[in-house]
Order: C-alpha cells, then sequence, then structure tokens
C-alpha cells in the first residue's frame, strides 16, 4: 500500500501511534455511492498512517468501505450486533448501556425488533467503545440527508442516525461526506485539535 497521503488530504507526513488509542469512527449508510465509498477507503489508510483506530459495525456500504482501507488489525475494531452478523463472530458483547441507548436515542424504540434494537445497541458502541466510556474523536459517515447532528436527524437518516444522535449527545463532531464542505471542516478541526 502506498504511504503517500490521499489527494483529499494534503501531503503531511504519517506520526507514530500514541498512547491512549485515539479512535474514530467511520460508518453510513448501505447505499453509500460507490465514488464515495472510494473517498472513505482513502481516508481509512490515511488515518491509519496517522495511528488512528477506526470503529465501524461491518454493515455492507460505507463500513466495509472504511474497514478496507485499514490493512493492519490492530487500527481497526469492528462491532456487530450478534454472531454470525455478515459472517463475523461477535468479538464484544453487547453491554447493557449500549441497550438502554436504544430507548435513549432511538426515535421509536417500542416499534424495533430485536434484530433492529441489536443493531442500534451496536452503533452506540461505535461511537463509546465496548465498555461505552470512551467517545471517539469524531465520526466520519455518509448518508442520503447528509445530517450531521442530532437535531438534523430526519427518517431519511436511516439507522446511521442513531449513531449521530449518540456523537451528538457526547459532543462528538460529525462529518458528513454529502455535505460539500466536509473535507475543509474536517482538515481545520483535525489541525485544531491535533487529531493528525
Amino acid at each position: 500500500m502506498s504511504t503517500s497521503p490521499p489527494k483529499v488530504f494534503g501531503t503531511s507526513t504519517p506520526t507514530e501511534m500514541s498512547s491512549p488509542v485515539r479512535y474514530y469512527t467511520g460508518i453510513g449508510s448501505r447505499e453509500t455511492p460507490q465514488e464515495v465509498q472510494e473517498t472513505m477507503k482513502r481516508c481509512a489508510a490515511w488515518l491509519a498512517d496517522r495511528g488512528l483506530v477506526l470503529r465501524s459495525g461491518a454493515a455492507p456500504g460505507a463500513d466495509t468501505a472504511f474497514e478496507s482501507g485499514v490493512d493492519r488489525a490492530d487500527a481497526k475494531v469492528i462491532f456487530v450486533p450478534w454472531d454470525g452478523f455478515q459472517g463475523r463472530p461477535q468479538v464484544f458483547k453487547t453491554p447493557p448501556a449500549a441497550l438502554a441507548s436504544v430507548d435513549q436515542f432511538h426515535p421509536a424504540p417500542q416499534s424495533l425488533s430485536r434484530g433492529a434494537r441489536a443493531l442500534m445497541a451496536r452503533n452506540a458502541m461505535q461511537i463509546l467503545g465496548h465498555e461505552m466510556a470512551t467517545p471517539s474523536l469524531f465520526v466520519l459517515c455518509w448518508t442520503q440527508d447528509g445530517c450531521e447532528s442530532h437535531a438534523t436527524r430526519t427518517r431519511a437518516t436511516g439507522g446511521t442516525g442513531q449513531a449521530i444522535s449518540i456523537a451528538s449527545h457526547h459532543q462528538v463532531p460529525v462529518f458528513n461526506l454529502r455535505s460539500p464542505s466536509w473535507r475543509d471542516r474536517f482538515l481545520t478541526a483535525g489541525k485544531q485539535h491535533a487529531w493528525f
């Protein structure tokens, strides 16, 4: 894999991984356009080179695009809602706090099937980790409506909206690749907060 940065981010050089581990969340719609998925893959590779660890969820589309950009197993944490989801083992059991987040953040939790509740609980772990205690630094995503906060969540945001609402609650910034300004805002925030 090339060590040169992807065209989307410029030419800064990779840094060594520091402690504690720095996580980000890479998620989005299963219907993410192919060209956006390619950008996600390049972003994930660029961020991995800078010592950031991906959190994602193994769903087709955006999740697998981000994951495909990360070569090293120690540079990604993939949460699945149940054993065998997309042919994968469930490494981290869903904690009670993740299950409780469904009722707190979903607009209609009573309407969800058991499987849908498990998917929504998995979204909480994508933002806060398997112990529900370590928020990601930021979220990169794609949704049809360009949602970047709980306040702008709509039906068109889809399941990714659950993670966005949780991120908003924990003041984790969200950068939606559907927005034309995402790249500039992301790089500015990254420099401001020394993410990379």
